[in-house]
């Protein structure tokens, strides 16, 4: 077998390897980076004793792992089944430094800060800092998500056409724990972007889409944030009559087995992805 000190000398270069892969923007560098960790847990298990049967078992607990956290805490999540959006104090700098930034960044791009909003739920807290265009017609919003352990935030960009679609181009970083209804046609960019770029590739997002003049409807300041909340709803009832999401008690809905199952698919894709 492999003298130990060789053996440690390959893992540390296949781990450093791969922490310098996910540094690199392309995707398949990425890829390569999970395949480094595959294998550094091969070899914990091949090298001591040379059996194979131990390498594949360590290997394949990375997939595995998500299933504590989905059986220990989704299994036992209930969600609202409307979700109601109120008047909302903005999170402090502790939590969210970037926030001011990030409002005179948007309103530099000639957007109007309209209202905060958000809407708190057993452990999780969602704070929206709502935008508009001078024509009413694309709206932006900050959106900060704190769930005890993780806090993070992204950007949207938003057009809604008269046809009933919404067109959405966002850096949310994750992919998202409930399907999407199919009036939303999203445009995921990286979350590296400064706005004055999603911007521009939101207007060419529509212009692909040939969504041009009066497709696109205008919102009053006062009607953003009812649809906002007609947006969550008809999530929730969608991924209900997808089998995402079971009826729980009154008002409240429960992941399914399938719904666990689109968690785990979920978080494999943003394993690789990221």
């Amino acid at each position: 077998m492999m003298p130990l000190q060789s053996a440690i000398a390959l893992l540390a270069g296949l781990f450093v390897l791969s922490m310098a892969l996910r540094t690199v923007a392309h995707p398949m560098a990425r890829k390569f980076s999970v395949l480094c960790l595959f294998a550094i847990s091969f070899l914990i298990g091949w090298l001591p004793n040379g059996s194979i049967l131990l390498g594949v078992l360590l290997s394949g607990i990375w997939p595995l792992l998500p299933w504590v956290e989905i059986l220990t805490r989704v299994r036992t999540m209930r969600l609202p089944l409307e979700k109601t959006l109120e008047d909302k104090r903005p999170p402090s700098r502790d939590i969210f430094p970037d926030l001011e930034d990030l409002t005179g960044e948007i309103e530099e791009a000639e957007f109007t800060h309209i209202e905060d909003a958000g809407w708190d739920w057993e452990n999780q807290k969602q704070f929206f800092r709502f935008f508009q265009k001078e024509n009413g017609k694309m709206q932006a919003a900050i959106c900060s998500i704190d769930q005890e352990d993780v806090a993070f935030f992204y950007l949207s960009i938003s057009t809604r056409t008269s046809d009933g679609r919404l067109w959405t181009t966002w850096n949310y970083p994750f992919s998202t724990a409930l399907k999407k209804t199919p009036k939303l046609q999203l445009n995921r960019v990286s979350p590296n972007l400064d706005f004055a770029t999603m911007v521009d590739l939101h207007e060419l997002f529509l212009i692909k889409n040939q969504i041009y003049g009066d497709a696109a409807i205008a919102l009053t300041p006062e009607s953003i944030r009812e649809a906002m909340q007609t947006d969550l709803r008809e999530q929730i009832s969608h991924n209900v009559r997808a089998g995402v999401l079971l009826p729980s008690e009154e008002g409240k809905v429960r992941y399914s087995w399938r719904g666990m199952f689109y968690i785990w698919c979920q978080f494999i894709w943003d394993f690789v992805r990221l």
